[in-house]
């Protein structure tokens, strides 16, 4: 189990650093462009990216992150590397209630409900639906985002944590 906690440690880095940089890349850009677009295409994007975002390549980090944090803790507590466990337990715990658990009960149901919205003709009527889903759902995204910039920061202690003292 002693070799486990360095790649491990790089998977956990791995993991949370790919979902917060999921989560960032919708506050500094896709959101913005979508925002500056037709209401229509805005409306018809989000709900094509909503549908597509259930693939292999975002399971890993959005799932599998907080179980990969829990089992480098659980090697760390049996490395008796109990600042650095800490450090992993308490980034899992944040990334989960932060931004798993945000995800999960406020982002998705606002992307199922507009998955049933029938994209409107009048320019009008879209830019209101629009306005409407992309404003909340920037605020719950952005309070994601910086929750689990905030679990990789743990990490990322946690890491330094394991480097031995020097005096």
């Amino acid at each position: 189990m002693a070799r486990l906690l360095v790649p491990m440690s790089m998977l956990s880095l791995l993991s949370i650093g790919a979902i917060f940089g999921s989560f960032y890349a919708w506050v500094c850009s896709t959101m913005w462009g979508l925002d500056a677009t037709d209401p229509r295409a805005s409306i018809t994007a989000m709900q094509a990216m909503n549908a597509s975002v259930r693939n292999p390549v975002f399971f890993p980090s959005f799932f599998l992150t907080p179980v990969i944090l829990m089992l480098t803790e659980f090697i760390a507590i049996r490395q008796e590397r109990t600042r650095s466990a800490a450090l992993f337990a308490t980034g899992a715990v944040v990334y989960f209630i932060g931004a798993f658990l945000v995800t999960v009960l406020i982002n998705v149901p606002m992307n199922e409900a507009l998955a049933t919205v029938a994209v409107p003709t009048d320019r009008a009527d879209a830019a209101w639906i629009w306005k409407d889903y992309s404003a909340l759902w920037q605020v719950w995204n952005t309070a994601r985002t910086l929750v689990s910039g905030l679990a990789l920061i743990l990490i990322g202690l946690a890491i330094h944590s394991l480097k031995p003292e020097t005096t």
